[in-house]
């Protein structure tokens, strides 16, 4: 048998009365994937999936215990016995592999979807977030009476389902428990407001009335902020008081999360933020609970969670988009296979289009169906395939069309592989696609990918070795350069400086305020805005009416956040209207302004495919296929996804 490579992450856990095979859980992460509230069966190889994978314990995405109000529209329910059913299946097949698992239990109150009919939505008072279109109205004392009962029936419909236990949410200020126990909503002063006995007193009675309906031997966890990170909110001393409570009414396990859904970034890190975000709050909290602590936050790599649980931190590790991304994640880390985890890169584009109704994805994952990379099916036709530049669409073909039994060269005109994700992991917080470069490269490596590096494919070769070979082309785009602005003495773009082509001066204007401008004036800007006189000067000036008007989420937040620190200037709503060897022009709400101390100019004005690949395919009369950037700009994820889905079908 092969040595375990972290032994206290894989070492078994006692939760209540029942053991846990390993240490690795999954926390809740929004799927989509159900229907009206139902699992399905694409819900049920999900959670399968990972099951297979080695995971220990799942916490499923939100469980709602009532049929008014919905928190999202694919989201999951279990509020009356028709959805036994569905969840026995769900149960079963994670079961098949060993692990446990536990709905999370969910009121989303006052943040729930307003679907049109939904009445007026219920809160502690009537504080809402601040995205509200009006008040939610205080829910009475008798509506909790029901409420408190909605729970323990939706938990007993669990244990009919043979599921180990729930998972109730009084997190992050979010939803009606979550926000009667937080001072930023509950704004009562009955008996269920006030000082944090009363705000704490509905979780209770939510943990009681489970407990009598399901007995000692479920397993209820109960999922907490260690700290809200918010002026006004919920801070550590609070919670390890909390976490006394709750351990003496009974909860067999603590997950301990941190910040709140409405201040972005804090209680989901975004990418290039410390892994284990919140471990300092399970750390202190695990100091005065016998019950297991669990923590989650952007724990991606194996190594960060061994070391947080043998180094008494905490007792379990919630490994959320790592899992997603990679369900095989458990297994691989088991067997000490790390340069095999395919990356999460922590970009959150997996939940981006939750909240419209779109299934959960993945970047680095282009596909969660049940024919998937790990499961292509091989080619009917064995072909001989040539791949045109290794950047991430162009890597993701040769492993896909290796995969399903082709011939593959793989040629790239630079010395190594990565395209445009050598430049893209240069800005702050970007780090993680080095490794993303790292693992396309070890995948094409071992599945026996030709690749040839300095290699520029000409016509003459293409009509010569390559000329029974069908082409797939991934030669990226060019960065849009505006010829009216090249007259100023010194100008480059985002580009020849994140590849070292080019070196700006002191007094810096980027033209462009997309994730490209914004990132480049963070990699740029002074490290401390404190006016050190060789400190650099930037500006950046944006058409739209915000910078990274495409972008959504924390990652986007912090990143603004810190432009802001570091005294970077945004201008928006501006467009440049002339440039001369020394002078920037331009006008904002009418207004004419001039610029003329900057001694760069740089172009952060996106990027246009290159058409030359294809021009000289066309010459050479072969059959090709265009994908990534050269066909459509777009994000990696597009890239990445298109170079699969075109690849599978070849």
């Amino acid at each position: 048998m092969n040595e375990v490579k972290y032994p206290h992450l894989f070492e078994p856990i006692q939760i209540g009365t029942q053991t846990v095979k390993n240490r690795l859980f999954m926390p809740p992460l929004s799927t989509n994937l159900g229907d009206k509230g139902y699992v399905t069966d694409e819900l049920v190889e999900h959670y399968k999936a990972r099951a297979k994978g080695g995971v220990g314990l799942f916490v499923t995405e939100v469980v709602t215990v009532e049929p008014t109000y919905v928190y999202l529209p694919g989201d999951m329910s279990i509020h009356d016995d028709s959805f036994i059913a569905g969840w026995k299946k769900l149960v079963e097949g994670v079961h098949e592999y060993g692990a446990k698992i536990l709905p999370q239990l969910f009121h989303p109150a006052y943040m729930a979807f307003p679907i049109p009919g939904t009445p007026q939505l219920i809160a502690p008072s009537h504080v809402g977030p601040y995205y509200a279109k009006e008040a939610p109205r205080p829910v009475t004392k008798e509506e909790l009476k029901v409420i408190i009962q909605q729970f323990a029936d939706a938990a007993l419909r669990v244990q009919k389902a043979g599921g180990d236990g729930v998972e109730v949410h009084a997190a992050h200020a979010h939803g009606l428990l979550g926000g009667f126990l937080s001072p930023l909503y509950n704004k009562r002063t009955d008996e269920y407001g006030g000082n944090i006995d009363a705000r704490l007193k509905l979780t209770l009675e939510v943990i009681e009335a489970i407990r009598n309906a399901c007995g000692k031997d479920f397993i209820i966890d109960v999922r907490i902020s260690g700290d809200e990170y918010s002026d006004g909110g919920l801070n550590l001393t609070d919670m390890v008081y909390v976490a006394k409570q709750l351990e003496a009414h009974g909860v067999d396990m603590l997950h301990v999360s941190g910040g709140t859904t409405i201040a972005r970034g804090s209680s989901i890190p975004a990418p290039g933020t410390p892994m284990g975000s919140h471990v300092a709050l399970a750390a202190e909290i695990k100091k005065h609970v016998s019950i297991p602590v669990a923590t989650v936050g952007r724990i991606v790599e194996p190594w960060v969670a061994e070391e947080i649980i043998a180094n008494g931190k905490a007792d379990a590790c919630m490994i959320g988009r790592a899992n997603l991304c990679d369900p095989e994640f458990a297994n691989k880390a088991k067997d000490g296979r790390i340069e095999d985890i395919r990356p999460c890169i922590g970009c959150l584009r997996c939940l981006n289009g939750i909240m419209f109704g779109k299934p959960v994805a993945c970047t680095m994952n282009p596909s969660f169906a049940l024919e998937n990379e790990d499961t292509l099916q091989p080619s009917l036709m064995k072909k001989k395939i040539l791949v045109i530049g290794a950047g991430p669409a162009g890597m993701e073909a040769a492993y896909v069309a290796k995969k399903r039994g082709h011939d593959v060269v793989l040629c790239e005109k630079e010395d190594d592989v990565g395209g445009a994700l050598k430049a893209a992991s240069v800005p702050i917080g970007k780090q993680d696609l080095c490794q993303v470069i790292k693992w396309m490269r070890h995948r094409l490596v071992q599945s026996g990918v030709d690749i040839r590096t300095k290699t520029m494919v000409t016509l003459e070769m293409l009509q010569n070795e390559f000329h029974d070979y069908e082409v797939i082309a991934s030669t990226g785009a060019k960065a849009i350069i505006p010829q009216s602005m090249t007259s100023f003495k010194q100008w480059m773009t985002g580009d020849d400086i994140l590849n070292g082509r080019a070196f700006p001066g002191r007094k810096i204007v980027i033209v462009g305020g997309g994730s490209v401008g914004c990132e480049l004036a963070d990699y740029l800007a002074p490290l401390v805005n404190d006016h050190f006189p060789r400190n650099r000067d930037i500006t950046i000036i944006e058409m739209g009416q915000e910078v990274m008007l495409n972008e959504s989420g924390p990652g986007r937040s912090l990143l603004v956040q810190r432009l802001m620190k570091k005294g970077v200037k945004m201008i928006v709503n501006a467009k440049v209207e002339q440039v001369t060897n020394n002078q920037i022009i331009y006008v904002q709400n009418q207004q004419s302004y001039t610029i003329d101390d900057a001694d760069t100019l740089v172009f952060a004005c996106g990027y246009r495919p290159d058409s030359s690949i294809e021009d000289m395919l066309k010459q050479a009369n072969i059959t090709y296929h265009i994908i990534g950037d050269a066909h459509q700009v777009g994000n990696i994820k597009d890239t990445i996804s298109e170079g699969y889905q075109v690849t599978k079908s070849i």
